[in-house]
């Protein structure tokens, strides 16, 4: 899972440098698969549970699982949500993170800041010994003591040998609730954090989650092992 964590990590840098105004998030999931032919690893994503495409490309007020369409052109002030998952030699991998698509906002560059803030927030809580509600606990609480919310319909989740395995990974709740963490699980922890509500409902695709109030939505996440002293996260480059 490091080794596949570091070919996710720069697959999503990869794509980071292809975000500009103008190109479609369908060109975004063809260069995505792309690479992961490149890399030699599989979509997680692709076909999972009729999942049509290799990403998760989110637009602005979509917080998750936006399917990449050619007519949906990058435009400047967007944000888009990038969200990846490969399988490497049978294991699997899912990282996510928000980009700016040119210059946005400052309420947008805000939103971004704190999503990617929360997301390492409730990091540094997966150590063995704690509980795994304080790795909610901690997102919630820093997310609203900023203003925006998070969402609850969605949540972190174990991986490993398949996509979603227990347990799942709620943004909120109370702290020392749930299984105690273990050295060496592996956690897939992603915030999602709405500028107004945090709720949110399913457009007629059946699969992408926009905000209820069509405010913007940001999305980080990393592969994490929960380690004695300190956090491992798996998909990062370096």
């Amino acid at each position: 899972m490091r080794e596949g964590g570091k070919i996710l990590a720069r697959i999503l840098e990869d794509l980071k440098n292809k975000i500009r105004a103008g190109i479609s998030t369908y060109e975004l999931d063809e260069y995505a698969s792309q690479l992961m032919s490149a890399y030699k690893v599989l979509s997680a994503f692709k076909n999972y549970k009729g999942f049509p495409a290799n990403i998760c490309t989110s637009v602005n007020a979509e917080v998750v699982h936006g399917i990449p369409r050619k007519d949906l052109l990058l435009k400047e002030g967007d944000i888009i949500s990038i969200d990846v998952g490969i399988i490497y030699r049978g294991f699997y991998l899912d990282s996510a993170l928000t980009l700016p698509v040119g210059k946005i906002d400052k309420d947008k560059q805000r939103l971004i800041e704190v999503t990617k803030n929360a997301l390492y927030q409730g990091i540094k809580k997966a150590k063995a010994g704690n509980f795994l509600s304080d790795i909610s606990y901690t997102i919630q609480s820093y997310v609203e003591s900023e203003g925006f919310s998070v969402v609850r319909e969605f949540v972190g989740h174990g991986i490993g040998r398949m996509m979603h395995e227990e347990p799942q990974i709620p943004n909120f709740g109370k702290p020392h609730q749930g299984p105690l963490l273990r050295e060496g699980m592996v956690l897939a922890i992603e915030p999602m954090v709405n500028m107004g509500t945090w709720e949110v409902e399913i457009l007629d695709n059946r699969w992408t989650a926009v905000t209820k109030d069509r405010l913007p939505s940001a999305h980080f996440e990393h592969t994490v092992a929960v380690r004695e002293q300190k956090p491992e996260i798996l998909t990062l480059l370096s």
